[in-house]
């Protein structure tokens, strides 16, 4: 498991980015039941995941509505199989409209740049 902490601030709100391998819907729960032990996690308004899997796409808004899909695109895009990506996200008190889907894009060109995916 890999994490990337403090990565983007906008009005209060921040966001974090881990990942890791993941080929099924069951090793993304283990993953995200993993990652929320850390109780800052645990606390976090959205960790909005998803991973290519051989039988296609698998994803999960986590109440942050079309992030997951952005995530999607983006593994697509790269061509990353086999490995989660999640967004997590500590709400600020104001809403960033669609800046919010922006974030969850620079959050995962983040992970893509600095993770080792192998």
């Amino acid at each position: 498991m890999q994490i990337f902490e403090g990565i983007i601030t906008d009005r209060g709100s921040k966001y974090a980015v881990s990942g890791g391998p993941c080929a099924t819907p069951d090793e993304a729960k283990a993953f995200i039941k993993e990652l929320t032990r850390r109780k800052k996690f645990a606390k976090a308004t959205h960790n909005t995941w998803a991973f290519l899997s051989d039988e296609g796409a698998v994803k999960n808004d986590d109440g942050e509505s079309g992030a997951g899909m952005i995530i999607v695109r983006m593994l697509e895009r790269e061509d990353v199989r086999g490995h989660i990506i999640v967004v997590t996200r500590w709400y600020g008190g104001k809403h960033l409209g669609g800046d919010r889907f922006r974030h969850v894009q620079d959050a995962v060109h983040h992970y893509l740049a600095h993770a080792d995916i192998g």
